[in-house]
């Protein structure tokens, strides 16, 4: 595996665990809908993750008042980091053969 390939997947791999990670904060966020995310540590949370958010809640609305668009969002990280960088996944797949 090459320096470049490394540097790829660790990339990927931080930024597709960090998404994870938000969108799971988003999700627990939902259950308390009187907190404000236009405050500090909150709003860090939401400006990374309301671009993705906001599209897909048009497709997917709210299900009874619960937005489930958060959990949508962690199954889609978490796949594609399962396809790109897991056992069988596409990037170390590519960095075997060479």
């Amino acid at each position: 595996m090459t320096a470049s390939n490394q540097l790829l997947d660790m990339i990927l791999g931080v930024i597709l665990g960090g998404m994870t990670l938000l969108f799971i904060f988003r999700i627990v966020l939902t259950w308390y809908p009187q907190v404000d995310l236009n405050r500090f540590p909150l709003k860090a949370i939401a400006l990374p993750t309301e671009p993705f958010l906001v599209p897909l809640r048009k497709i997917i609305p709210p299900v009874g008042g619960v937005d489930i668009t958060p959990i949508v969002w962690v199954g889609i990280f978490s796949l594609l980091r399962e396809i790109l960088l897991g056992q069988q996944g596409l990037l170390t797949m590519m960095a075997s053969v060479n």
